[in-house]
């Protein structure tokens, strides 16, 4: 009897998510050994874990040879169509807009309490500080509000026909 579908969306239990990759991260290393074994060919596989610890797999003797051979076909198929300047333009704009993003969301994440194993020390503090100015920014307009109206009241108390 074979195994029923697995439905493929986001595992929110933490615990349950790292266990789940950390099986199928050996899984596909498994698998990437026998791919190379069985049918002599070159593999390489790089995986980086949420936190962004690095796991990888190389056939050959080195990974740096067979991503500069990736590189020479992947990027040389691309040489030998001359991309415009506007589209070179157009993908490294895309990639700095990528990395800001990233760096968008992991900010958020450690905003929101998600994600501090990989900050050290510097950086948590840096985080509480900011978390601290943020708050006391947020006090201040409450408490502005808070005066405005209560001036308003004072004002209609005093003369109702303002």
């Amino acid at each position: 009897m074979g195994r029923g579908r697995v439905e493929l969306k986001r595992i929110e239990n933490k615990i349950n998510r790292q266990v789940t990759f950390a099986k199928r991260r050996n899984g596909l290393l498994k698998k990437a050994y026998e791919l190379s074994v069985l049918c002599d060919a070159e593999v390489a596989l790089i995986i980086f874990s949420n936190r962004g610890k690095l796991y990888e797999f190389s056939s050959t003797s080195s990974m740096q040879k067979t991503l500069e051979r990736y590189q020479r076909c992947s990027y040389g198929a691309l040489e030998t169509s001359q991309p415009s300047k506007e589209t070179e333009t157009s993908y490294q704009e895309y990639l700095k807009l990528k990395a800001k993003v990233d760096v968008l969301q992991r900010t958020h994440r450690n905003l929101l309490g998600e994600d501090l194993g990989e900050l050290g020390t510097k950086e948590l503090e840096q985080l509480e500080h900011q978390l601290d100015k943020t708050v006391r920014q947020i006090r201040s307009s409450k408490l502005q509000r808070l005066v405005k109206k209560m001036q308003e009241y004072s004002l209609g108390f005093i003369c109702p026909y303002l």
